[in-house]
């Protein structure tokens, strides 16, 4: 394996300095919320409603609507039928860099067939029109008199309120805006921003303890009975009872992902192995998930007898068969689990599900999506390539969606957003998609990834503005591609650092994960039906967040197998052992004399050390706080982001890249070779995984001198500076006894929480967040 050329300034992280309220890197904050985002003027046109319409038809009615005009931008409300007093509570936004007209016209007609009759008008000069600047309160509408284009007065008034503001305004979510005059009524539902929030995720525990009374068809045969249990599109079963008989005991538990609102009940079968391929249902129950218990920690739950009906077909009719089988369950809903939905590496939350067990936040993270540039065209219309871009970002149980900008290869959003932050050893993901739903869009139509952007909070320092232009980068089966850039703002802003400083010594998941850990197949099995979950709830929301946008964000494929990246963790672990092989080197260098005065140095300081052991501990604290010292005048200045020649995607064999990109299972034509490759593929991805693994524990060691995350860099080298320091004073002989009998200690004076140093390991940032 040859090791990829350096990445290629393209595809690297730059630094920016976009005019915001907050600068570029000073941190100053102004009385303005939009302080992370250029701010950009608009002039808003709230349209609310008209009355004493006149009647233009032949029968004497009216189906009015509005027009709002501005030079060469028109946005129309919808009209209603045959109505004098219609109310339509529509706002029009037109950017004010694009406003070439001195005169606002909002016209009021009557929707005819041949041509729409004008029913009166109403205009304002445009340096006229006031300011709104938030907090301020809106603006309160007026009714305005009607004219016809002559400037006299015409029957009729209209109620409306005109004004400039900004971004930051409550009715820019909601507005028509200039930019995407092309899009129809009923794609403009497709292209507004939303806030929109993942369901509320619960683990399912169904512990299967016996049944009793079974009946089965057959008396002459030992029953090989086991139960199967059906939640939504979720199915498992328990193994086949050991004692067969009409008592079987199983006591086993199967677990499943449920999200809140609960809209499907848990279907439990007892179910006889009569055949090679042929099961005898022996009783069935149905529990409604509402009535199940809760609880927070790990004390059983009350175990309960359900009845088990069994319908039998009596001339041609489904009839009720009552008899006493039942069967004894304990089922109850995991409140003090994280749901794990998105890939453990890049998770964004992890706390666990009930509320009462949430710690107070930390701080707040605030987001500025400014703009992007060079996109390339992701479709094509009217014989020409175009893009419709928007940006979807994803933190703990809030998904944010921009708007989408019409046409336009360079958009600018320049919108704001914010999230509490409870744990600082979490990552945000930015998406940028090509909407594909603006024009009525074809069923089978996707909205396309344009590129994904990923930060770890604990690498940002507190209360510092990060403005980078991110390249987008896609992995395609023709190797990696640039889509363009995306220019972000971000601020994490720490409420208490002592708070946020103890988190390093808290697990980084909820205590019953460690308590009673769920094995890793369960997890990858459990996290793929709560992707499904979220996916499919997002998706039902209005305007919908695609299955394709939230797998994407979601790494929905981060598990399936991949030369490349296997190739990539491999390196990453030679990078990390490439330390221990300069030692090496060096050491080698020491033996043979290479420089004799440093050969000396080390000769007197060895022999120093073997007559006063009580030096060697001290002496390595402050050799590492010293290195950690050495090293602030190089830690890095901005977030870590993906790295194609760490990834191997810019290096990539062309036939690597293509078994990537095949379908699994594999679309090759012979059976034989096909179950072969895809068991490789199979053992392959879990030996990808472990390599990965070994690499992040290797990468988190090197991060604690490197201020990649600078509270655990400092949390550190402080404890070095004590340590060496106490070390000093302390005899040698009183701190091995002590680690020896804290090592040994009894079982009793043990729990089964990872201890403090190990979950401020776990916490230390590596860079698989890092990795396509």
């Amino acid at each position: 394996m040859q090791k990829p050329p350096p990445q290629s300034v393209d595809f690297a992280l730059k630094q920016t300095s976009p005019n915001i309220g907050a600068g570029a890197v000073t941190g100053d904050k102004l009385s303005c919320t939009y302080d992370l985002v250029e701010q950009m003027q608009y002039l808003y046109v709230r349209v609310v409603k008209a009355k004493d319409l006149p009647g233009k038809d032949v029968t004497g009615s009216c189906d009015p609507y509005v027009e709002v005009k501005l030079g060469n931008y028109k946005g129309v409300t919808k009209h209603f039928e045959k109505k004098s007093n219609p109310e339509w509570n529509q706002v029009f936004g037109f950017s004010k860099e694009r406003i070439q007209a001195s005169i606002l016209e909002v016209f009021v007609k009557d929707k005819d067939v041949v041509v729409d009759d004008l029913i009166g008008r109403v205009v304002f000069d445009v340096n006229e029109i006031p300011k709104r600047v938030p907090p301020d309160s809106p603006l309160a509408p007026q009714w305005y008199r009607l004219e016809d284009r002559k400037g006299n007065k015409a029957k009729g008034e209209l109620m409306l309120a005109v004004w400039m503001g900004t971004q930051a305004d409550e009715a820019f979510p909601d507005a028509w805006h200039s930019d995407a005059a092309s899009v129809g009524p009923d794609g403009v539902t497709n292209i507004r921003s939303k806030v929109y929030l993942s369901p509320k995720l619960w683990y399912v525990r169904v512990n299967v303890i016996e049944a009793q009374d079974l009946v089965p068809s057959d008396k002459g045969r030992f029953p090989e009975v086991f139960v199967k249990a059906v939640l939504g599109n979720q199915a498992l079963r328990t193994r086949i009872s050991p004692s067969k008989t009409i008592n079987p005991m199983w006591n086993e538990d199967l677990i499943f992902v449920v999200a809140e609102p609960f809209e499907e009940p848990l279907f439990l079968s007892v179910e006889d192995r009569v055949g090679s391929n042929k099961d005898e249902t022996l009783g069935k129950c149905v529990i409604p998930l509402q009535v199940v218990q809760r609880r927070l920690d790990h004390k059983p739950v009350n175990s309960r007898w359900h009845n088990l009906e069994k319908h039998v077909i009596v001339d041609g009719e489904k009839k009720e068969m009552k008899f006493a089988s039942r069967i004894h369950l304990r089922i109850c809903l995991e409140g003090g689990y994280h749901v794990l939905d998105e890939s453990t590496h890049c998770s964004s939350d992890l706390r666990p599900t009930a509320k009462q067990l949430w710690r107070p936040n930390i701080g707040i993270l605030e987001l500025g999506i400014l703009s992007a540039h060079g996109l390339m065209p992701m479709k094509t219309k009217d014989g020409r390539g175009t893009t419709d871009a928007y940006c979807v970002a994803k933190y703990g149980q809030k998904w944010i969606r921009t708007r989408t900008i019409v046409d336009n290869f360079m958009p600018r959003w320049n919108e704001q957003y914010t999230w509490e932050v409870f744990d600082p050893c979490t990552v945000i993901t930015i998406g940028v998609f090509d909407n594909g739903h603006i024009h009525g869009g074809a069923g089978g139509a996707k909205d396309a990834r344009i590129g994904k952007v990923r930060i770890r909070l604990s690498t940002l320092e507190a209360d510092r503005v990060y403005t980078h232009s991110y390249p987008l980068l896609v992995l395609h089966s023709s190797g990696v591609k640039k889509t363009g850039e995306v220019q972000l703002a971000v601020r994490f802003t720490c409420s208490t650092l002592i708070n946020m400083l103890r988190m390093y010594s808290h697990p980084l998941l909820p205590k019953m994960h460690y308590i009673h850990p769920l094995s890793v197949i369960q997890l990858d099995s459990l996290r793929h039906q709560a992707m499904q979950i979220v996916s499919v709830r997002l998706s039902r929301a209005e305007p919908p967040l695609r299955k394709e946008v939230v797998e994407y964000m979601l790494d929905v494929d981060s598990h399936m197998w991949s030369m490349r990246r296997s190739k990539a963790n491999f390196f990453r672990i030679m990078g990390v052992l490439s330390g221990l092989i300069a030692v090496g080197k060096w050491f080698d260098q020491l033996c043979n004399w290479r420089n004799p005065i440093t050969t000396i140095l080390i000769h007197i300081l060895f022999i120093i050390l073997v007559l006063y052991p009580e030096l060697i501990l001290p002496t390595v604290f402050l050799y590492l706080f010293l290195i950690g010292i050495w090293n602030y005048r190089w830690r890095p200045l901005h977030p870590p982001h993906m790295d194609t020649r760490l990834s191997h995607a810019d290096a990539a064999h062309p036939d690597e890249l293509d078994e990537e990109f095949d379908t699994f299972p594999t679309s090759r034509p012979s059976d034989i070779v096909r179950m072969r490759y895809d068991r490789l593929r199979s053992i392959g991805g879990r030996v990808q995984t472990v390599i990965g693994d070994l690499a992040t524990q290797g990468e988190r060691l090197q991060s604690l001198l490197s201020w990649r995350d600078p509270r655990a860099t400092t949390l550190f080298v402080t404890f070095c500076l004590i340590a060496a320091i106490v070390l000093y004073v302390t005899p040698f002989q009183v701190v091995a006894l002590l680690i020896g009998l804290y090592a040994l200690r009894h079982p009793r004076f043990r729990h089964k929480l990872p201890s403090v140093p190990l979950n401020f390991f776990r916490r230390l940032p590596a860079r698989s967040d890092s990795m396509l």
